[in-house]
């Protein structure tokens, strides 16, 4: 049996691995992990279909996807798909539906982090309804097409731990808004959705779990100060020097979308399944009172909690107008 960690990468996860006939979603193709998993996963054969807002700069994007399908007996094609936008995330699932070729793994990468303050087209919190609400309605309506034995993979972060999610406010409009604690809550609901999805599906053999890639650098931190960001990484060093610890190293994006690959087609379904995974294993339950570092491992639980996950379904289905 394989032992991957931190440094592996997609290939290192996939080595002598053939996903022939299986066919599989990954949202946020235009840009740094959905690409490289979409390439990875191709590149072994497997029939991808890759989401994405903008579909010109996706194509550009996705050209050595398109090369390692066509060299290794894989697919690749592009669709349409605004996050921010319930009607564009509805006619996405509407023309999946309408295909009717069913998915074997359904993994949801895209999104936002830490942005100003900004609404979607339906008046969402941006990261809320970006990074949960919109895959909330596009994952759930896609579900038929899903096989028996099928996976949904959410893309969380470590970031969850910033904030649980705010059912009471979940649009800041109380709440002075915080770009990172806004992501917190919307990372926290990306696990809570796995959690419940899985509930409700594992009776007919399809699983859901969510992951953290690690600390990589990709377009995702682009409404970052990069002063700020150095200031953050010195700061973690010096916790992780006090703790006799090497310092802090982001990964490359091969080695952040490893864990994506491992927990979609690697990772026996019963140890991810309703779980955390991060660095290619199932993060261990962190209590709410212990302090973390922003690179140590481990999940708070209010991300895991059955009665967190189904207070949010309901919550979700009622701000998005739609009972699933």
């Amino acid at each position: 049996m394989n032992v991957f960690g931190a440094t592996s990468t997609t290939e290192d996860v996939l080595y002598g691995v053939n996903l022939h006939g299986k066919r599989i979603l990954v949202t946020g193709v235009s840009a740094g992990l959905g690409v490289e998993t979409a390439r990875a996963l191709a590149a072994h054969g497997a029939d991808v279909v890759g989401a994405a807002r903008d579909l010109a700069k996706a194509t550009a994007a996705t050209a050595q996807v398109r090369k390692d399908a066509d060299a290794n007996g894989g697919g690749f094609e592009l669709v349409a798909l605004d996050l921010a936008s319930l009607k564009s995330v509805r006619a996405c699932a509407d023309a999946l539906l309408a295909k009717g070729e069913p998915f074997d793994v359904v993994i949801a990468n895209a999104g936002v982090m830490a942005t100003p303050f900004l609404r979607t087209a339906d008046g969402f919190e941006m990261q809320f309804g970006t990074n949960h609400l919109g895959h909330f309605v596009l994952v759930n309506r896609i579900a038929p097409l899903i096989r028996k034995g099928g996976r949904l993979i959410n893309l969380a972060s470590a970031g969850h731990r910033f904030s649980n999610v705010d059912l009471e406010d979940p649009n800041f409009g109380r709440t002075p808004y915080e770009p990172f604690v806004a992501y917190g809550r919307s990372k926290t609901a990306n696990i809570l959705f796995a959690v419940a999805f899985d509930r409700r599906h594992r009776g007919s053999g399809t699983r859901a779990a969510a992951v953290h890639p690690g600390g990589i650098q990709t377009e995702l931190d682009r409404h970052l100060d990069p002063v700020h960001i150095q200031k953050t990484i010195e700061q973690m060093n010096k916790q992780l020097a006090s703790q006799g610890k090497a310092p802090f190293q982001l990964k490359t994006i091969p080695q952040g979308a490893a864990t994506s690959a491992w927990a979609a087609v690697i990772a026996p379904a019963d140890e991810v399944g309703g779980r955390y995974c991060e660095n290619c294993h199932v993060g261990k339950i962190v209590p709410d009172d212990v302090t973390i570092t922003a690179v140590s491992e481990g999940v708070r639980s209010y991300a895991l909690d059955p009665k967190n996950a189904e207070a949010l379904w309901k919550k979700s289905e009622e701000m998005v107008g739609e009972s699933f």
